[in-house]
């Protein structure tokens, strides 16, 4: 009898065959609600291709999540099947990148990242439009609902870190019917950052960040003439409307757009890199940030603690005098020189001169009066408690050159202070600032003034 033998090549045919049977098959049992069929053909395809799903073709490959993702949504596992349903507009939004590997199997890489990992050279450029999508709303919407209700009451309940991942659950579930909603990404992030999960919260702000995402966004609304309600609309809908006049079933047409919130993403994002000590992708982000925002004084201010973080402050102070002496008119280098002059107690006096220098050239540089406020009021919290401890050990003399140092200092963070407010007069936190200074000075008038500011901002914050 003669032994039969199949080629490599054969083996990858029938390997393909066997998963497509499979995945056709477990798309087919979910539509039909047939859960327990669902996931023994998944198990199966699963079990023989692993973590290959390069190997699948997209329309294959497309099935595979559909099934996947409905299956763990029908069984309660929201997340992870939002996760699944996701990735089929994945397919839609990047190039499937497609050729044979060492061993003459077909690849299909979905995104340029995936192609580049795997070291394929001569790889060719398709596209895939996903054909499941819309068959998904039915499921997802009833899921989706219910999710956003949950994130919001969670949020509203102050519950950030129940809220943070049905956000992101939101998001996945609106992916997954085609439309990639960022904002609910960046609710996601937002509330993980006021539950305290850092990590969590900068990896979903560098997703963003590295999406483009900017956060501006156009409403476009109209008036009901029927029920009389302002409701949104699909731009097509309301240009359609709006092109047929009088005679459409919508009036008032109007439009808002959001603000952008990168630059505010930018900063966030490099503080929580900070915060969890992931100090060389801080400094990698601040000098992407610093190129779109060159006057950003926050991130110039992160700035000097990442490197001071990890471990660079002298070669950062040495690259800014370098620059500084080839254009001594650059003002935020002077500004970000003496954040780091200010890190070290043996060089404040040095910081002073840097922001002096800074505002000299730029005056509306609030960030630097405010530094410069606080860093010549010193630890007045430490001073008062030095003060405290020695009239209580009966030391009146020093007490009496620790209070009068305290005047000094407050007295020559004066100036300082109101020309912070002279160029932020919105700033509760100068106002409040400067009524404590006035009353040091025993400047009445001014403490009555800035008392009655501070009041007014209160109130009208509440």
């Amino acid at each position: 009898m003669k032994k039969i033998f199949l080629s490599a090549a054969m083996l990858t045919v029938a390997f393909a065959f066997g998963q497509k049977k499979e995945i056709a098959a477990a798309v087919k049992a979910i539509d039909a609600g047939d859960l327990a069929t669902t996931n023994a053909q998944i198990a199966q395809a699963e079990s023989a291709m692993g973590d290959k799903t390069y190997l699948l073709e997209p329309a294959v490959l497309e099935q595979y999540y559909y099934a996947k993702g409905l299956s763990l949504l029908k069984a309660g596992k929201t997340a992870e099947g939002a996760s699944y349903l996701g990735k089929i507009n994945d397919l839609a939004k990047n190039k499937i990148y497609v050729g044979k590997d060492s061993s003459k199997n077909k690849v299909y890489y979905v995104g340029k990242a995936a192609a580049d990992q795997s070291g394929i050279q001569g790889l060719k450029e398709e596209s895939y439009t996903p054909t499941l999508t819309s068959k998904l709303s039915g499921s997802i919407n009833p899921v989706i609902e219910a999710a956003n209700k949950v994130a919001l009451d969670a949020y509203n309940a102050k519950k950030y870190a129940e809220a943070a991942p049905k956000f992101q659950e939101v998001y996945d579930l609106l992916n997954a019917a085609g439309q990639d909603n960022k904002k609910y990404l960046y609710y996601s992030g937002l509330t993980y950052a006021l539950a305290d999960k850092k990590k969590e919260a900068s990896t979903i702000y560098m997703n963003l960040l590295n999406s483009g995402y900017t956060g501006i966004e156009t409403t476009y609304t109209a008036k009901n003439k029927k029920s009389n309600e302002v409701e949104n609309l699909e731009k097509s809908t309301w240009d359609l409307y709006k092109k047929m006049g009088a005679t459409a079933d919508y009036s008032d047409f109007k439009t808002e757009t959001s603000k952008s919130v990168e630059k505010e993403l930018y900063e966030t994002t490099v503080a929580l890199l900070l915060d969890t000590d992931q100090n060389e992708e801080a400094l990698s982000l601040i000098e992407k940030g610093l190129k779109k925002f060159p006057n950003n004084a926050k991130l110039a201010e992160l700035q000097g603690t990442a490197y001071f973080k990890s471990g660079k402050t002298n070669e950062f102070v040495s690259s800014l005098k370098k620059q500084l002496a080839s254009n001594p008119n650059d003002a935020t280098n002077w500004y970000n020189l003496g954040v780091l002059q200010s890190k070290d107690p043996a060089t404040e006096a040095e910081a002073l001169a840097s922001y002096k220098k800074a505002v000299e050239i730029k005056p509306e540089l609030v960030q630097a009066w405010q530094n410069m406020t606080y860093m010549t009021m010193g630890d007045d919290a430490k001073a008062i408690d030095d003060y405290n401890a020695a009239r209580k050990a009966g030391k009146i003399e020093e007490s009496n050159k620790i209070i009068a140092a305290r005047r000094a200092r407050l007295a020559a963070a004066l100036p300082f202070a109101e020309k912070w407010y002279q160029y932020d007069n919105n700033s509760i936190d100068a106002v409040s600032l400067l009524k404590g200074l006035y009353g040091s000075a025993r400047n009445e008038a001014k403490q009555a003034e800035f008392k009655a500011k501070e009041e007014a901002m209160t109130a009208a914050q509440k």
